[in-house]
């Protein structure tokens, strides 16, 4: 999307709590940079992360789908800087792991309960994390111009019984066309086109195919939280919040959690529990470790 290069991508399995790692192997020099709040590097207009001079751009829409999809361990290998952009979405992502399948690991499965309510702001930008047993995601979505104003700006899901993978990972990025030529001039958005975003003009939405979604793109920016958040290592339970939030207000909600240790445990819950490959939980399944 934003280099404009061409890129071969590969998922290889990883061990038991190995966690999520990126690999250049164009850069065969660096080592694993871990897909952590920690190392994200860059949150112009896509989350990149960066260790020792290596950087890998564009993570959310992976990342998104890996949550969806419950992985908790793999190593992504890229033959170039930036993950791609595929058709602007998850979905291409959901479809190419579950042509391989996802094999369950004997480890538990971790995940990150919030134990107290941690907020940051930007600006008039607010995203929150609250308690919540189970995984609910909330969104406003307040750009301000005639055709956002045609469609849905509020989208909550509880994923308890709302389906990632049908509800969220096909919305896709999108933008203005009139500002794509101020984000070229700082080189990014260099391989956007209708063929992997959601174009808009003054008239209406510029793909043949319209919206996958009426309320997508305010479901694009769940899609997005949920990609930054997924960052933290480890699937959360609890409620996010964002109002006008973006990827830099999304990683600073992120690190903001993990210097306070007192809002925040592990979890782990037995195997038979999961749904559907699903990171949610019934509350009596869940045991603090």
């Amino acid at each position: 999307m934003h280099s404009g290069d061409k890129v071969r991508i590969t998922l290889r399995p990883a061990g038991e709590n190995a966690g999520i790692s990126f690999v250049r192997a164009d850069r065969k020099e660096c080592g694993p940079i871990a897909a952590c709040a920690e190392n994200v590097s860059d949150t112009t207009l896509s989350t990149s992360l960066g260790v020792s001079g290596a950087q890998i751009a564009t993570v959310e829409h992976l990342m998104s789908a890996l949550w969806g999809l419950g992985v908790d361990n793999l190593i992504v290998e890229l033959s170039g800087e930036e993950v791609p952009i595929m058709d602007g979405s998850a979905a291409p992502f959901v479809a190419m792991i579950n042509s391989v399948g996802i094999v369950a690991q004997r480890a538990l499965k971790q995940f990150i309960r919030i134990t107290r309510e941690i907020t940051v702001h930007q600006e008039d930008a607010v995203a929150t994390l609250a308690p919540y047993d189970g995984f609910k995601a909330a969104y406003t979505f307040v750009a301000d111009h005639p055709v956002y104003n045609r469609y849905p700006k509020v989208a909550e899901l509880d994923f308890s019984n709302s389906s990632y993978v049908d509800e969220i990972s096909r919305a896709r990025s999108f933008g203005l066309v009139k500002e794509l030529p101020q984000a070229q001039a700082i080189h990014k958005m260099l391989g956007s086109s209708l063929d992997n975003a959601v174009g808009i003009d003054d008239s209406g939405v510029l793909n043949d195919d319209g919206l996958r979604y009426q309320d997508e793109f305010v479901k694009h920016k769940l899609l997005d939280a949920i990609g930054d958040l997924y960052l933290l290592g480890r699937p959360i339970l609890g409620a996010f919040s964002g109002y006008k939030s973006g990827h830099a207000l999304n990683n600073k909600l992120a690190r903001a959690l993990l210097r306070c240790d007192d809002a925040w445990e592990l979890t782990t819950f037995e195997p038979s529990a999961v749904c559907q490959g699903y990171p949610i939980l019934h509350p009596a399944a869940l045991s603090a470790s």
